[in-house]
């Protein structure tokens, strides 16, 4: 396969689920992702990084490289700790971050994220819930993820996502900036 890698299989789901049940309204606490991204509108959100307002000076959002923690990531210091331990070792800088559920009988529509931002960066999805296998495509190719897996996939292609279980399906997605880009896309300021 070349739009999709499975990296680990082994990541324990359980802990990531508990500290979102354990946050009152996590689904609804921001509603920016369904009620203005077109293609994610069956999608439910809770953004743990994203980009950094400031940042923007006239350019797109999809070009503003600069993120930052949300108010609300405190509240998911689990979450938290395991992507800033995996862009170490992944010798990456993390980017924008998010918890998506995708519920039962919804979808992701077709897409191809544009923009510098995501020319750059890699992108990864860990399912931590999803009873049927979360099916993807991008490109030609189809995967089914299983709970536990954490995958990079290649959003520069046309892709989707379906929820064809009887369950919420949950990921954290997330990007990473290889550290040898840094220089390239921060300059000095990296």
């Amino acid at each position: 396969m070349k739009y999709f890698k499975c990296l680990k299989s082994d990541v324990d789901p359980k802990p990531f689920l508990d500290e979102i049940d354990g946050v009152e309204n996590a689904w609804n606490l921001v509603t920016g992702r369904q009620d203005k991204v077109q293609v994610q509108r069956e999608a439910l959100a809770i953004p743990l990084r994203g980009l950094r307002k400031s940042a923007i000076r006239g350019r797109e959002r999809r070009d503003v490289h600069e993120s930052r923690w949300t108010t609300s990531s405190n509240k998911f210091p689990l979450a938290s700790t395991f992507l800033e331990n995996f862009a170490v070792e992944q010798k990456s800088l993390l980017g924008r971050a998010k918890i998506v559920c995708l519920p039962a009988g919804k979808r992701v529509y077709p897409h191809i994220d544009r923009g510098m931002y995501y020319r750059v960066r890699n992108r990864y999805h860990l399912v931590l819930r999803s009873t049927a296998g979360s099916w993807m495509k991008a490109g030609d190719e189809e995967v089914r993820m299983r709970e536990g897996e954490l995958w990079w996939f290649d959003n520069d292609q046309m892709h989707e996502a379906s929820n064809d279980g009887d369950e919420d399906r949950i990921h954290m997605i997330f990007d990473m900036l290889p550290a040898a880009l840094a220089n390239d896309v921060f300059g000095d300021a990296a």
